[in-house]
């Protein structure tokens, strides 16, 4: 797979989560300052310091602003087990876990610089569907692993019916603070039709600071209903794509240690 053609506008280069460093407000006036600049230092610290509840995480809203969708009715539900559905007001999962059959939608769902999915149009495409997907009214984010692999998953999406089933498909992952996933889908109900994957080469920042080449995976599905099916085979080719460059990469790397 080339990866070196695809653009790099789907994610930033370094897949690093940015977090605030907030500076602390002192808010005792000092005896020379006036008395209304306390209570201007009053307000930034209320702002600084706004009140979270139930689809209103702020650690998690910057970890969907880094994958480009910035939750502006302040309602994103990371939905990573039953219980988080329930506080979504989503109803439990018929069947868990479900198994997903989506063989019939993988011819359903181009590579991006494929001959039927150039890159300008995956773009262009992703770019509007993250656009609509910030200015609705909820976001349901269900979130685990890869049936069967360690591969890490978020689900993006408005659609309230597909969040149980998608949590239900998706393997339960230790719970962890919120962070940028291998595959990440755009799911969008209720705008044009449109079905794509890309999968890119970025640098990941590891602990000791260095950095390392990794690939990571973008699935866009967009429509009046979507499917199930067609969002899981974006996930299986996804997969397909990342361990084939994984693969690619331990045998260039064992060729030059030779």
């Amino acid at each position: 797979m080339n990866t070196a053609m695809l653009t790099s506008t789907l994610r930033p280069t370094a897949r690093t989560l940015l977090r605030l460093t907030q500076r602390p407000l002192s808010t005792a006036p000092s005896q020379t300052e006036p008395s209304w600049l306390s209570s201007v230092k009053r307000i930034s610290e209320t702002d600084v310091f706004p009140n979270e509840y139930p689809g209103q995480n702020y650690m998690f809203n910057w970890c969907l602003n880094a994958d480009g969708v910035t939750p502006l009715k302040k309602s994103a539900f990371r939905i990573t087990k039953p219980l988080d559905l329930k506080v979504a007001g989503l109803e439990l999962p018929k069947s868990s876990p479900l198994r997903v059959d989506a063989s019939s939608e993988r011819a359903k769902m181009p590579e991006a610089g494929s001959d039927d999915l150039p890159f300008d149009t995956f773009d262009e495409s992703t770019q509007r569907i993250k656009d609509s997907l910030s200015l609705a009214d909820s976001l349901f984010c269900p979130e685990g692993h890869v049936p069967g692999k360690r591969t890490g998953v978020r689900v993006i999406t408005n659609v309230k019916a597909l969040a149980p089933d998608l949590m239900a498909y998706l393997e339960r992952a230790p719970r962890r603070d919120p962070e940028s996933q291998s595959i990440t889908c755009y799911v969008y109900g209720g705008g044009e039709e449109f079905s794509g994957y890309a999968i890119e080469e970025v640098e990941e920042t590891k602990e000791d600071g260095s950095l390392v080449a990794v690939s990571v995976a973008t699935v866009v599905v967009s429509g009046k209903s979507p499917k199930l099916e067609r969002v899981v085979a974006g996930i299986e080719l996804s997969l397909e794509g990342l361990e084939a460059d994984a693969a690619e990469r331990a045998e260039k790397k064992a060729a030059e240690q030779e």
